[in-house]
């Protein structure tokens, strides 16, 4: 696997190691799999040991669960030995161990600049969904004082930031938001505009795309925001650290990028996040997030070891294969985007001929050159597509912008 996409923490392959054996000695399930996949608990090396393992995608896991609740078997621990058990959507159910922060967020809050005796506003739910808990205990464990709001009652939760004197908050990005525009309605406001009774100076924020525009728009209330990246499933997968763009790797994961075969794309190229999730309690391998991301490979100027994540680059879903190459909705926008506002509205179309050979055909509306438009395409993905010019009504605004149609 070398150069290809794998991130292991520094002390992971001990760790990897250790998963394995347990998946292997207390989950049947696990020790199928492993066995069917000629997976040696006794000889893995690292990520590349379980290459043959097949991705566990979310779908398999809740029929899994389905077939053998709670957890279908794939449990590294005894239930009864488990600190919670959440349920989310799906009816899949997510169990917390009893390990101090077992969900890993203390790193992200740290790394965000949250420190003993902040007062943290939590606004995710407590109730059956992990994401409550998850940032309490994170803020608990570097020792904040955590005000356990949830979703709902803003006006009442913006009396409180302001009368117990919240530093910090937890929760959606466009709920933040909307916490700092109904305190300016009560006529309190942060320092930084010039008014007094709100103290909030950072946030880690994750659950929905946090976009550059919603991003100024919560800075210019004065706030630092952080991004932090997880499932109900994994727990803490990615953060920011402000230095640089991107997320680090936590070192509670093995991640690997992949193609839709489950094989590792190389160093730096787009593929779908596949986490192998290092606990004994939950000792999930090769489980894929369904997201699509790319590993960041040059040094981070916070010195921070760990790779990261580019970001959210789409839904695995959304790939295609054309002849033997896998095609991204993502690849397609950064070729045409080079184009400006000459592309006015553009969609992907895979089909076959009547020769049963695949055809690639990028519909463009706007004052386009169809071979700029064609070279472009064949620079960014090494197809050659066929180029139409089509009118705007012609492209659906909210279409998928990659319609595989064979």
């Amino acid at each position: 696997m070398s150069g290809a996409s794998a991130w292991v923490p520094p002390d992971g392959l001990s760790r990897l190691q250790s998963t394995v054996d347990r998946a292997w000695h207390r989950s049947p399930v696990w020790r199928e799999r492993l066995a069917a996949a000629g997976v040696d608990p006794a000889r893995v090396a690292g990520p590349e040991s379980l290459a043959a393992l097949p991705v566990l995608r979310k779908e398999s896991l809740g029929s899994l669960q389905a077939a053998a609740r709670p957890f279908g078997g794939l449990l590294g621990e005894e239930v009864g030995r488990l600190a919670r058990i959440f349920l989310s959507p799906g009816a899949i159910y997510d169990p917390e161990g009893t390990e101090p922060d077992y969900w890993r967020f203390s790193r992200a809050l740290r790394a965000a600049g949250f420190r003993p005796g902040d007062r943290v506003i939590n606004c995710f739910s407590y109730h059956l969904s992990p994401a409550g808990f998850m940032f309490d205990s994170a803020a608990r464990t570097l020792g904040c004082v955590v005000v356990p709001a949830g979703v709902g009652q803003q006006e009442l939760q913006v009396r409180v930031m302001a009368e117990v004197g919240v530093t910090g908050y937890v929760g959606l990005p466009s709920y933040l938001l909307a916490l700092l525009e109904r305190a300016a309605d009560l006529g309190l406001s942060t320092p930084d505009q010039g008014g007094e009774g709100l103290r909030i100076r950072r946030a880690v924020v994750t659950g929905e795309p946090l976009s550059p525009a919603l991003r100024g728009r919560l800075e210019s209330f004065g706030v630092a925001v952080y991004q932090a990246y997880a499932t109900a499933d994994l727990g803490l997968i990615g953060y920011e650290c402000g230095a640089s763009p991107g997320l680090h790797l936590d070192d509670g994961v093995v991640v690997e990028i992949c193609d839709p075969d489950g094989l590792p794309v190389p160093l730096g190229e787009v593929g779908e996040v596949v986490v192998s999730l290092l606990s004994q309690t939950y000792p999930l391998l090769r489980f894929g997030t369904g997201d699509l991301s790319a590993l960041v490979a040059e040094p981070c100027a916070c010195g921070r070891p760990a790779l990261r994540l580019k970001g959210w680059l789409g839904r695995a879903n959304e790939v295609a294969k054309v002849r033997g190459l896998f095609l991204y909705p993502r690849q397609l926008e950064a070729a045409l985007a080079g184009l400006g506002e000459a592309v006015a509205r553009w969609r992907a179309v895979v089909e076959r001929d009547a020769h049963h050979r695949d055809v690639l055909r990028v519909e463009v509306a706007g004052r386009v050159d169809p071979a700029a438009v064609r070279e472009a395409v064949r620079a960014a993905t090494r197809l050659n597509p066929e180029v139409e010019v089509v009118a705007p009504e012609a492209i659906p605004a909210e279409g998928p912008r990659l319609q595989d149609r064979r």
